[in-house]
């Protein structure tokens, strides 16, 4: 049976605005540390009101990424097409949070209960304090670190920056005092030891590969330190015998499993799994990532999964211009537990589903995150895997490969056991060293040592992880942002005509040109069984039609823009400071560039 947390409602410390900071307040409500802070009733209360998870709006946040198609007004696109300044950025720059945190900080301690209890709830909180800063520093780098509550008048309300590096240390700090101190056994949903071993591997990764990688730092030579600590957290949640990759032997269905199941708390791979249950008041439904509600998946990552033989799709003769049916053929079995296929049903219908073409789509539809019912308790009730351990094994690979030390038993007790989960053949470390990815090699130029291993680590990443808003953090760290102009295209189709979408070599669709007019449906043609095609006015990009190609005889793939993208390194790596903070507090230098 599932288990249920039951969510407590904060009794927040709320502070009242200043012209200021958010950090120069005081407490709308006085709570006195010395009537509240008592009990472990108490600091259950407290730190149950700072509970930050992912939920399954994740499965909508790869929209700034690569991985996605979309038509939403989000913040790369804008930077890109420089849209954005220091004076029109207003976001990011919030600081209500860090003072619940630092206050629950500063008055835990008075509790009347034992020190391993104060440091169970002492370790929660600075795990948060470490979540809130890493956001903090992927997006300015430099940021002020502030370890207590701020009072008006106290001078550090007004300090500049602190060096990234002195953030980033103090973050280690408060994860390793997290790892120590936190409970193993803990209420279902909330995050306990493991949970955050988690979150300090990804945190040491991510540092440790953007020193390497960003020389604009001036930190490379820090960057092992971070890496060798995402190894060591990693081989110790490895060795704790405690998760294990979910594998039934259906590699058709096992990892759909993980994103479309009513109960993860039992799932061995889920390491923390954000509850949810219609019938108790407690549901989402994301549907909406299905069909063309403002994203839709990307061919670059259609290409990217392998043959099911484990050889390249890329190295296939001319894969760039397979149409949909073929392309899904014979491919790594993730790619249709996670993109809509040739065949598929969406219920409550009982014939293959036709994808739909709508304007500045990609023509594939996402499938990781929908919940193919009609039923709102299922649709709501589906639980979101927080932490999986398929990150650790990961995380422990690339560290390993980075530093240079990757091991074939290594990969095989990594890399190999999610491949083997998704009935793929093993990655071996010569074989792929010694043949790397042409076409990934050219994305990816920057890699120096132990080249094609890495290549095949981060194809694996973003395959096993996709649209679980990972990859633009991926593409961040491995600086890696120029991927980033590329303009996303969808299905191709090798002109106007007739087009089988649903595999039985039947024509669902047909293409006519953009000057004719859709017939009356009347007059609309039917396929041998019956079924009226679909029409689509075909065109170039910003005509009026519905599907764009670039080549409307000779074939294309569907563009879905024509906006020019920029990337300007190292500056568009970082954001700027809102101009209004910087007025405030002059103290505060915009830098990179802003």
């Amino acid at each position: 049976m599932k288990k249920y947390i039951i969510y407590i409602l904060f009794i927040a410390i709320a502070f009242a605005a200043c012209k200021k900071s958010e950090l120069d307040r005081f407490p709308q409500t006085e709570i006195s540390p010395a009537l509240f802070f008592n009990t472990e009733s108490d600091l259950v209360l407290y730190t149950t009101g700072l509970l930050s998870m992912s939920d399954r709006g994740s499965y909508l946040s790869d929209q700034n990424s690569d991985n996605l198609v979309t038509t939403a007004n989000v913040e790369v696109k804008n930077v890109m097409a420089g849209n954005v300044s220091p004076q029109n950025m207003t976001s990011g720059w919030e600081w209500d949070r860090l003072r619940d945190i630092n206050y629950f900080l500063e008055n835990y301690s008075k509790a009347k209960v034992t020190a391993d209890i104060k440091n169970h709830y002492a370790g929660l909180a600075r795990y948060y304090r470490a979540m809130f800063y890493i956001d903090k520093v992927k997006r300015f780098s430099d940021v002020p670190w502030y370890s207590g509550t701020m009072n008006p008048g106290d001078q550090a309300l007004y300090k500049g920056r602190d060096p990234r590096a002195l953030v980033m240390d103090s973050v280690m700090a408060d994860l390793a005092f997290a790892y120590q101190h936190v409970r193993e056994s803990v209420p279902s949903g909330t995050p306990g030891k493991w949970a955050i071993a988690t979150f300090y591997s990804r945190a040491a990764l991510y540092e440790g590969t953007y020193r390497k990688y960003h020389s604009e730092l001036n930190l490379t030579g820090t960057a092992n330190a971070f890496l060798e600590t995402a190894v060591k957290i990693s081989n110790e949640i490895m060795t704790s015998g405690k998760f294990s990759i979910y594998n039934t032997g259906h590699s058709d269905q096992d990892y759909a499993t993980l994103f479309n199941s009513q109960d993860l708390t039992a799932n061995p791979e889920v390491i923390l799994a954000n509850i949810f249950d219609y019938s108790k008041n407690r549901g989402q439904d994301v549907n909406i990532v299905f069909g063309d509600y403002e994203q839709s998946p990307a061919k670059d990552l259609i290409k990217t999964y392998l043959m099911k033989d484990g050889s390249r799709f890329t190295d296939q003769p001319n894969y760039d211009k397979m149409g949909f049916v073929q392309e899904f053929q014979n491919r790594d079995p993730r790619l249709t537990q996670t993109v809509v296929y040739p065949g598929w049903i969406q219920v409550p219908n009982t014939t293959p589903y036709v994808q739909r073409l709508n304007k500045s789509f990609s023509g594939y539809h996402q499938l990781k995150g929908y919940v193919n019912s009609t039923d709102a308790s299922i649709k709501n009730g589906v639980d979101f895997p927080v932490y999986r351990y398929a990150e650790v094994l990961l995380n422990y690979a690339e560290a390993l490969a980075e530093l240079g030390t990757l091991t074939q038993q290594q990969l095989d007790m990594s890399v190999n056991l999610i491949r083997k989960r998704a009935g793929m053949p093993n990655l071996n470390l010569i074989q792929a060293n010694a043949s790397p990815d042409a076409l990934l090699q050219q994305q990816y130029g920057n890699i120096t040592a132990n080249v094609g291993v890495i290549l095949e680590i981060r194809r694996e990443r973003r395959i096993e992880f996709a649209f679980e808003s990972t990859r633009f953090d991926d593409l961040m760290r491995w600086k890696a942002g120029k991927l980033l102009t590329n303009s996303p295209e969808g299905i191709y189709f090798a002109g106007l005509g007739k087009y089988d979408l649903t595999g039985d070599g039947i024509p669902d669709i047909i293409l006519i040109d953009q000057s004719l007019p859709i017939p009356d449906e009347d007059k609309k043609e039917k396929n041998s069984l019956g079924v009226k095609l679909a029409y689509y006015r075909t065109g170039t990009f910003g005509s009026d039609a519905t599907v764009y190609l670039k080549n409307v005889n000779t074939g294309s793939a569907i563009v879905t823009e024509s906006a020019v993208r920029d990337f300007q390194e190292p500056k568009y790596y970082y954001r700027p400071i809102p101009q209004q903070q910087v007025l405030l507090n002059p103290n505060l230098k915009q830098i990179f560039g802003w």
